[in-house]
């Protein structure tokens, strides 16, 4: 497979046709902001705070689904990139209802520390305060779609690891939301397995176990690399899914 030669923020960096910016980026110590992108998952561009510039193209375009083309030339971290991430952190506050003093993921949530990121204050735009529902009918875990940002992680873990195919995302705009089946209760699911890898790969509060006070949710996602090497390996061992 040829090696691809382009330059990210000035600095000259190789890779394959195969890869994406956003891997690349990564592997020489390029950090691109995400909260859709979870290793081990399928990448779908939905949350757009990994955009960037590429030289000749006349659109920002997401790194994460972007492929690498010889001597592209790509900037990650302009004032314009900077300008458009606070305002994509700004309209996921306003279109949802985030009290991060009384969230279970409060100090371990993804969105909170990427406000901290883009030195968001205040919010600009007005809040819309959906009326969204709690679903606190299975016997393990809670969806509080106050907290959801809508980045697909427990739709993308359930299908593509798990194989269940629990939750998809139904409604349009801002009513869209995640249901689990046919928008039945979660507690009556009958294709759930209770696994709980969608509770741990979603990157704020909107999916937690029950009995889980403010602070105390913080979200594991290593399994997830363990189990997708492990298939493509043919290696499993069950074991090393619980070790510290």
């Amino acid at each position: 497979m040829a090696i691809l030669t382009l330059t990210i923020d000035d600095q000259p960096v190789s890779g394959t046709e195969t890869e994406t910016l956003l891997e690349v980026a990564r592997q020489h110590g390029i950090e691109i902001p995400t909260l859709c992108h979870l290793d081990g998952l399928t990448d779908v561009g939905a949350c757009r705070l990994c955009l960037v510039e590429i030289e000749g193209a006349s659109r920002l375009q997401p790194a994460c689904t972007t492929r690498l083309q010889e001597g592209m030339v790509v900037r990650t971290n302009t004032e314009r990139l900077q300008r458009y991430r606070r305002t994509i952190v700004e309209m996921l506050a306003s279109e949802g209802n985030h009290h991060c003093a009384v969230c279970v993921s409060n100090n371990h949530c993804e969105l909170q520390d990427l406000a901290y990121t883009v030195g968001l204050q205040y919010v600009r735009v007005p809040y819309l305060y959906p009326a969204k529902t709690l679903d606190a009918t299975h016997k393990d875990f809670v969806i509080d779609r106050d907290r959801c940002i809508l980045c697909s992680r427990c739709v993308r873990v359930c299908h593509e690891v798990e194989g269940a195919h629990t939750w998809d995302i139904a409604g349009r705009g801002i009513g869209c939301e995640i249901i689990s089946d046919l928008k039945q209760p979660w507690g009556q699911s009958t294709t759930c397995t209770s696994c709980g890898k969608c509770v741990l790969v979603c990157p704020t509060g909107a999916l937690f176990e029950k009995g889980a006070t403010v602070a105390e949710m913080e979200k594991r996602t290593e399994f997830l690399r363990y189990i997708v090497n492990a298939r493509q390996r043919r290696e499993w061992n069950p074991d090393l899914l619980h070790e510290e």
